[in-house]
């Protein structure tokens, strides 16, 4: 049977080049059109596996997947980077010159600017989710209009892309992770990253303390964000991302961070997608 993906956005979005890219084409894919949904849709269907993005190079952190990850107890078993590249697609026969309308996801069309700004006889158009646009042109043999989306949907829809990489900042990364309901069972062999949640005592040197003593630990601190506790005012916890060599290193930190910290949780141990 094949494993089934809840993906936020559409067949063709780089969710589903993730999705495709960690489990190969042989996937049930579930569209969802929001965060939240895609997470409801997990908790209804316990078999099923979701990817979210987490963070961007450009934009940052993705704040309300922290909070969704944690409140819904969701299990972190991977995570993949990739490379987010934008492209102008159309239907066939069609040049740069033949486009009147471009119509995408908000983010898309920002993250573009300069590019339209040396053709200013198209007019951008905010859309719901960059692929379901392509997917739309497609369907309905729109001509004249363009999508901004990722080469996929060009594959999968049919359309021709009219220019390559047309986004403004050329390296921009997305890390997205990959989530399920039910406990993880990943190997110690596979396991060389780890997402943390705790908090601590609101006293001068308490951070500091716990991150010298991941050090020390031989952790490596790759992530760190803070996020306000809702019901404590000035009160935050902190999720963190750290790597290591040996399991017995981590074992060790979790250990030490279940005696100094207020409250501890393991969001996730899987594989390091950077390696």
């Amino acid at each position: 049977m094949n494993k089934i993906i809840a993906i936020q956005g559409a067949e063709g979005s780089n969710h589903h080049k993730v999705a495709r890219d960690f489990y190969g084409n042989s996937i049930q894919l579930k569209e969802c059109m929001s965060f939240d949904a895609l997470v409801a849709y997990l908790l209804d269907n316990s078999e099923a596996l979701g990817v979210m993005a987490i963070e961007n190079t450009i934009a940052g952190s993705i704040i309300p997947n922290y909070a969704l990850i944690d409140t819904n107890n969701l299990h972190i078993i991977g995570e993949k980077y990739l490379n987010i590249h934008h492209h102008l697609m159309a239907l066939k026969g069609q040049s740069i010159n033949d486009i009147k309308e471009v119509w995408s996801h908000p983010m898309a069309l920002l993250q573009c600017k300069e590019f339209f700004k040396k053709h200013p006889h198209i007019k951008l158009v905010e859309d719901v989710d960059t692929a379901e646009v392509a997917k739309r042109i497609s369907k309905q043999n729109l001509v004249g209009i363009a999508a901004i989306a990722p080469k996929i949907a060009a594959d999968i829809f049919n359309l021709v892309i009219i220019e390559d990489d047309i986004q403004t900042v050329k390296e921009n990364a997305t890390r997205f992770v990959i989530v399920q309901t039910k406990l993880p069972t990943n190997g110690i062999d596979q396991i060389n990253k780890a997402s943390l949640k705790f908090q601590l005592d609101h006293k001068r040197g308490s951070l500091a303390a716990i991150l010298n003593m991941l050090s020390d630990c031989k952790m490596s601190l790759t992530k760190i964000q803070s996020l306000p506790v809702i019901e404590t005012p000035w009160k935050y916890s902190f999720f963190v991302d750290v790597t290591f060599e040996e399991y017995q290193d981590y074992e060790k930190a979790v250990k030490i961070i279940e005696i100094m910290a207020e409250e501890f949780k393991i969001l996730g141990t899987y594989k390091n997608g950077r390696k």
